[in-house]
């Protein structure tokens, strides 16, 4: 039976490789062979970049914390790959790689550096994954000013596709086609949108995802041109000079980032720097000068390392939010699922939120919620005060985690510091720092017989010192300076305990904690305002599109406002609801609303246009002075530079300046000196 199976299985074998090479001979001759030739060339390498960026948004998006991130980064290119998922996902692997790249050597660089400190440790990997945003959002901003200088070159060929083709849809489609720029897929979009059945719903639809205000108004001129018709203004197209109109301002806004990057490109590295160098100074200043090594090791030390650390975290929040440019970032609807509206659905948190949430109607309702609007934030007022509550609840607990630890460092330093006196310059020898161990170490031993026991008389401390054997040939002066030493290092680990005012005091923070992100909000609107001139001059440039073009009323030019509004937004669009109402009022309301002259004599000019002239006479000093406004447009964005430069430098220098003057300069100088009287005190008392 088995060499009857052996026979077959060889038999099939053999039938089986004759199959083989008659299906192989007639593959060669058959079509198969050209289709494989077809193919050579087009596959793509096995371990290319695009598989491998592809491969790792897949292995990223299986990670928990780093699908936070990858989400985050996918939402904001989905704006600038429209509807291209393979590019979406290989951008989002790429700066996902490029942040983690960075970061995970510095993290494995801060563990070795800050191993004996693990404080330090713990608050510098904290920070480090909050710059994960950073880089993520840097990253973006970058391919955002990409998107942007390209729509200079698309806008230009626009100019002259028009010229050939006389038709808005037209023109667009032949440069998209032609081109390979990103900025060309949007250009597809937008020609999709006007020749839709429903132009005016896509258009509104691509308001609320265009990567920039420039692209919503080119795309909102394009439709207007194809619905009414272009014209002819001073011999020359007004479609042409509208588009002219948002290039000019394009240019001017790349100037500005230019100039903002510039400024503010080593603002962020300085703000940073006080934290990564505050160890090396450390080590420097107790290595050249041991007679601060008390105050470095010591709680002084730390309780200003920790001020720093929060002074360098500020001001490093508020440089970023000075420098922002409302790039892509600004422009998304915050669509994901926060972990404050996950929070807020738990009903013990949402009974414990409400107590602090204000009445809708009261005072404090409005005010905060005129913060959010002021400041554009995307935030809910529930999500504010969660922010809040969270914020002070976290801030208590670790501050009184922090007190219970000073008073461990205060009394961890008394039991392992060398007992010598004070060296001006340099450090101990081996041999002395050994012998001052030992000394530490006997003191060490009568420290625990007494530790806790708060009313010690220096009799019993005398005792006790006797009756160690490293003092047993020591004489009654030196027996005395002893136990004085001994008894003055008792005072300071007995009274070293968590005491009532800094549980206070832990409440005092939690208190600031709590109004931190307020302050943030009016910080941020502040901020805002310095840019009240830029945004009304991009009011006069949109006017100045809309007001030669036929059916265009005050009605739309509101409408447009509002949609490129930032600062001025509220107003615009309580204006625009009661508009129906009555005009004239709504305007007069909006008047009374706002206090930033400029804007208001814009709307006085709407108000004429509404029952007394037409709107090209309404506006007729825009067109009249338009080199002047164009000259007074790049000297204010030169002013707004410059100031915001002034502040970000203040802001950021300032844990600099903190570092030397706080923890190098002024331990050094007044220990010193204190050093040098209790040295010549001894001298004189030698004498």
């Amino acid at each position: 039976m088995i060499f009857y199976l052996m026979g077959g299985s060889a038999g099939a074998f053999v039938l089986i490789i004759i199959a083989y090479v008659i299906l192989s001979k007639k593959m060669q001759k058959s079509e198969y062979k050209k289709i494989q030739e077809l193919q050579q060339g087009t596959k793509e390498n096995k371990f290319s970049a695009e598989i491998l960026f592809q491969k790792l948004y897949l292995t990223y998006l299986k990670m928990p914390i780093i699908k936070r991130y990858l989400l985050k980064v996918r939402r904001r290119l989905e704006i600038v790959n429209v509807d291209d998922e393979y590019n979406t996902r290989k951008g989002t692997a790429k700066i996902l790689t490029k942040a983690l790249v960075i970061l995970l050597p510095l993290f494995l660089i801060t563990i070795w550096m800050t191993s004996s400190n693990y404080l330090l440790m713990f608050i510098l990997i904290i920070f480090e994954v909050f710059m994960i945003d950073v880089l993520i959002d840097g990253s973006v901003d970058k391919m955002d000013d990409k998107i942007l200088k390209e729509q200079i070159e698309f806008f230009s060929e626009i100019r002259h596709a028009y010229h050939e083709y006389n038709m808005v849809e037209e023109a667009i489609y032949q440069v998209s086609q032609d081109d390979e720029m990103s900025v060309s897929r949007q250009g597809e979009k937008i020609y999709e949108i006007l020749i839709s059945e429903d132009p005016e719903t896509e258009l509104e639809k691509y308001y609320d995802i265009a990567p920039n205000s420039f692209l919503k108004e080119f795309a909102g001129v394009s439709y207007l041109t194809k619905e009414f018709g272009d014209r002819k203004v001073d011999k020359a197209s007004l479609y042409l000079k509208n588009v002219n109109n948002i290039t000019q301002e394009m240019q001017l806004e790349i100037l500005k980032r230019d100039k903002l990057n510039y400024v503010f490109q080593s603002l962020s590295v300085i703000s940073i720097a006080p934290v990564l160098l505050l160890e090396p100074l450390k080590n420097w200043a107790v290595h050249n000068f041991s007679f601060v090594a008390s105050w470095y090791q010591g709680k002084p030390g730390m309780i200003v390392q920790i001020l720093i650390m929060i002074l360098t975290f500020a001001s490093y929040i508020l440089v970023r939010k000075l420098k922002d440019n409302g790039s892509t970032g600004m422009n998304i609807k915050n669509t994901e699922n926060p972990w404050q509206a996950k929070l807020y659905k738990k009903k013990i948190v949402k009974k414990i939120v409400d107590l602090f949430l204000p009445r809708v109607g009261t005072k404090e309702y409005r005010k905060v919620q005129q913060y959010l609007k002021d400041a554009a934030s995307h935030l809910k007022m529930e999500w504010v005060y969660i922010n809040r509550i969270t914020m002070a609840i976290v801030t208590c607990i670790a501050s009184v985690i922090l007190f219970a630890q000073l008073h461990v460092v205060a009394v961890d330093y008394i039991y392992t510091e060398p007992t010598t006196d004070y060296n001006i310059m340099g450090e101990l020898s081996e041999k002395d720092e050994k012998k001052a161990m030992q000394v530490t170490e006997e003191d060490n031993k009568v420290l625990d017989q007494f530790r806790g026991k708060l009313k010690t008389e220096k009799k019993e401390i005398e005792r006790a010192v006797r009756r160690l054997k490293y003092y047993e040939e020591a004489d009654d002066a030196e027996i005395k300076k002893v136990v004085e030493r001994i008894e003055g290092k008792l005072q300071i680990i007995n009274s070293e305990y968590l005491q009532w005012f800094e549980i206070l005091l832990a409440f005092v923070f939690s208190v600031i904690a709590y109004m931190a992100p307020i302050w943030l909000l009016i910080f941020q609107v502040k901020m805002r305002q310095l840019e009240m001139e830029d945004e009304v001059m991009q009011f006069q440039t949109i006017i100045l599109m809309l007001m030669r073009i036929e059916r265009v009323n005050v009605e739309i030019i509101l409408e447009w406002l509002e949609r490129y509004s930032n600062i001025f937004k509220a107003p615009i669009t309580r204006c625009v609801n009661n508009y129906e109402a009555g005009a004239w009022e709504a305007l007069e309301a909006m008047k009374e609303e706002v206090s930033y002259m400029q804007f208001i004599r814009i709307i006085e000019s709407m108000q004429a246009a509404v029952e007394k002239i037409p709107i090209v006479d309404a506006f007729d000093e825009l067109d009249s002075e338009r080199d002047y406004y164009q000259e007074k447009r790049k000297e204010s964005n030169e002013r707004l530079i410059k100031r915001k430069g002034m502040i970000g430098k203040v802001i950021g220098f300032a844990p600099m300046v903190c570092m030397f003057v706080g923890y190098l300069i002024v331990p050094l100088v007044f220990i010193g000196l204190t050093s040098m009287s209790t040295a010549f005190s001894n001298m004189t008392a030698m004498k």
